[in-house]
C-alpha cells in the first residue's frame, strides 16, 4: 500500500473532520469569505460530499469593508458549485442593535462581527460553524482545539477544552451551546499554498502581484479605500503588491511583491520569517492578547 504524502495526510484528516461534523451535528454551517483558507475548505468539502450536496450552507458575515475582489469571487464560486450562500451584514446589526460605529483612521468593524455572527447562529439555530483558522496564524489560535465548544453566550474559555486523542472529536453540547470546527487547524500557510498549487484551486486576483494605491502606516502598506480616513500627511503611493491574507480593507496590509504565480508565492513564503497575520493584520497589534480577547467574546 503506497504511503500518503503530507498533503494527502492533511487532506484526509480534513475530510474526516468534515464528515464528523455532518454525522454529529444537526445544523452546521461553513463560514466562507472568499479568502484562500475558506476557498480551500470549500474544495475539501467538495471532496468530502460530492456527488451529493453539502450538508450545510455557506455563510458570510460581511462587515461592509471587504475587498471587492474577494466578494466577487465568493459569489461566483457559490454559484458555480450550486450551494446555498447566506450573507448577513454587520451594517444591519449596527442599525438594529444601535451599536456604536468605530471611529478613527482605520475604523475596523472586526469586533462588531461577533454580534452579527451570534445573531446569525441564533437565527438559523446553527450548532456548529466550520472555519478556516489555523494554529500557525496566531498564538491564541494555537491554543484552540479542532472541535472548540462555545457556551450559550458564544464565548470561548481557553482553560476548558476537550482532549482530542487519536482524532476522536467530541461534539456533544448542551442546549444553546455551539461548536466552532477547524478542519485545517494543523495546516500551515505553506501547506495551504502547496495544496492550492497541487489541486489547481482558483483564487481571487488579490493574492497575486498587482499595482495598487496604498499609504504607509507603521511600516505597513494599507490600501487606499473609502473605508479609511486619509490625513494631509499621508502620501499615496502606487506599489506592486499582493495580499497574504484577506480581511477587511481597514485592517489588512499588503506586502510588496512581484509574485504573479503560485510557484513565485511559495518561494516567497518559504523565505519569509514572519507569519501572515504578523506581517499584515493591523487588528492583531492592539495588544498582546488581542485575538484571544476577541475569541473569548465570541469572535471566530
Amino acid at each position: 500500500m503506497p504511503r500518503l504524502d503530507y498533503l494527502d495526510q492533511l487532506e484526509s484528516e480534513a475530510i474526516h473532520i468534515f464528515r464528523e461534523v455532518a454525522g454529529q451535528f444537526e445544523k452546521p454551517a461553513l463560514l466562507f469569505s472568499g479568502g484562500k483558507d475558506s476557498i480551500t475548505l470549500v474544495h475539501l468539502a467538495l471532496k468530502a460530499f460530492r456527488p451529493g450536496k453539502f450538508p450545510f450552507p455557506l455563510v458570510h458575515i460581511d462587515t461592509g469593508h471587504n475587498f471587492p475582489e474577494a466578494l466577487a469571487f465568493r459569489d461566483a464560486l457559490a454559484a458555480e458549485i450550486g450551494e446555498k450562500l447566506i450573507v448577513r451584514n454587520v451594517g444591519d446589526t449596527i442599525k438594529a442593535r444601535h451599536l456604536t460605529e468605530p471611529k478613527g483612521k482605520f475604523a475596523s468593524r472586526n469586533a462588531l462581527q461577533t454580534y452579527t455572527l451570534l445573531d446569525t447562529i441564533e437565527e438559523f439555530k446553527f450548532d456548529a460553524c466550520i472555519g478556516g483558522a489555523r494554529r500557525d496564524e496566531e498564538k491564541a489560535r494555537a491554543k484552540e482545539r479542532i472541535f472548540s465548544v462555545r457556551d450559550e453566550f458564544g464565548q470561548w474559555d481557553p482553560k476548558r477544552q476537550r482532549p482530542e486523542l487519536w482524532n476522536i472529536f467530541n461534539g456533544r453540547i448542551h442546549k444553546g451551546e455551539n461548536v466552532r470546527v477547524f478542519p485545517i487547524s494543523n495546516w500551515t500557510e505553506l501547506d495551504i499554498w502547496n495544496y492550492i498549487r497541487r489541486e489547481k484551486i482558483a483564487l481571487p486576483s488579490i493574492y497575486f502581484s498587482h499595482n495598487r494605491e496604498v499609504i504607509e502606516h507603521e511600516g505597513q502598506l494599507v490600501a487606499v479605500s473609502d473605508f479609511i480616513q486619509l490625513e494631509e500627511t499621508d502620501k499615496v503611493l502606487t506599489k506592486q503588491v499582493r495580499y497574504r491574507t484577506v480581511g477587511d480593507m481597514t485592517c489588512t496590509a499588503a506586502v510588496e511583491s512581484s509574485a504573479n504565480s503560485l510557484d513565485d508565492i511559495i518561494r516567497e513564503i518559504t523565505a519569509t520569517k514572519t507569519s501572515e497575520r504578523g506581517e499584515t493584520r493591523i487588528d492583531d497589534k492592539v495588544s498582546e492578547a488581542a485575538m484571544e480577547d476577541r475569541k473569548k467574546n465570541g469572535y471566530f
